[in-house]
């Protein structure tokens, strides 16, 4: 929050705010612009902005003003704090004593990133998430585990090329399959979403594209762990539903228990998501996103490196 009156009148309306552990207080920041920057890279969901002359307002009879800002890229957790907040100020209006004046204080609410509250802006990035993951490990391992079953895997070995080229031969069609997949999803969201993309279109995609590797290594590990092709269409199932569940791309991580808050840090889905997101509807930069960019390397280098070392291993 944002306290340009710096009263008592103001911090008795903070207190009546976070009384009932509705909303949590994070921190007060000096200008509205500090808590604009905060609600943009996702460090708060909710900020307030009380007027210089919020107390003297009161205290003469009239109405005082508040901002709130809210991140609506989520519609329905934005609605819902939008709502409690109206609750909260209305039983705070109540508690003044001033007759005269209905209601005491008012509020402008922004919802910033999403002003309609579309549900399609805060679902479409997920999606396109969820579909990269399905597809990548799907494919993947199935292209690798099919050349077991028909023995092809065994003809590839008495040829001469090495390990590495059969690798690469298999890794870079998925590839560009992938990377067709993300342009074609960001156009029909584009198109008949009407998402913004207010972000660079081309990190969108350099960003994708490492996340591609994660799905392809994904793939090509189950591949190695699996006999045949129906094994592997199992086991990839096992694997990637907690991947979604616990990613965010069909619910908020907020709204989950504090368990399962803490194993998503080790879901690759959930980086790759709040990239997007920022992305296309906040339009953030590089910088904002360098925690989730390092995580999503980490698990393309970690996941790639024991899939080829798994299927070199199967190769010799």
């Amino acid at each position: 929050m944002v306290d340009y009156s710096n009263s008592s009148s103001s911090r008795e309306f903070v207190a009546a705010l976070v009384a009932n552990d509705v909303f949590k207080l994070e921190a007060y920041q000096p200008r509205a612009a500090d808590l604009a920057q905060s609600v943009r890279k996702g460090q708060i969901s909710t900020g307030l902005v009380i007027a210089p002359d919020f107390e003297k307002q009161l205290k003469s009879g009239k109405t005082a003003d508040v901002q709130v800002l809210i991140d609506g890229v989520d519609a329905n957790t934005a609605g819902i704090a939008s709502g409690y907040m109206s609750q909260l100020i209305g039983q705070y209006g109540q508690r003044v004593d001033q007759p005269t004046v209905t209601p005491p204080v008012q509020t402008a609410v922004n919802f910033l990133y999403n002003p309609g509250l579309l549900s399609s802006w805060f679902f479409v990035p997920g999606v396109i998430g969820v579909v990269l993951t399905l597809t990548g490990s799907l494919v993947s391992s199935s292209t690798v585990i099919r050349e077991k079953d028909v023995g092809t895997l065994e003809q590839l070995m008495m040829t001469p090329a090495a390990g590495w080229e059969i690798l690469t031969a298999k890794i870079a069609p998925l590839f560009v399959l992938l990377m067709g997949d993300v342009l074609l999803a960001s156009a029909i969201g584009r198109v008949v979403f009407h998402l913004p993309f207010r972000g660079n279109y081309f990190l969108f995609l350099a960003l994708s594209g490492i996340y591609v590797f994660v799905c392809i290594g994904i793939g090509i590990l189950l591949a190695t762990v699996s006999r045949n092709q129906q094994q592997v269409i199992l086991t990839s199932f096992f694997f990637n539903v907690p991947i979604i569940q616990l990613s965010g791309a069909i619910a908020p991580i907020e709204s989950m228990p504090a368990v399962f808050r803490t194993l998503s840090f080790f879901d690759p889905l959930r980086h790759y998501v709040t990239i997007a997101r920022s992305l296309i509807l906040k339009g953030v930069g590089i910088e904002a996103l360098l925690p989730e960019i390092a995580a999503l390397v980490a698990f393309a280098v970690l996941l790639l490196g024991i899939s080829i070392s798994r299927f070199r291993a199967q190769l010799n």
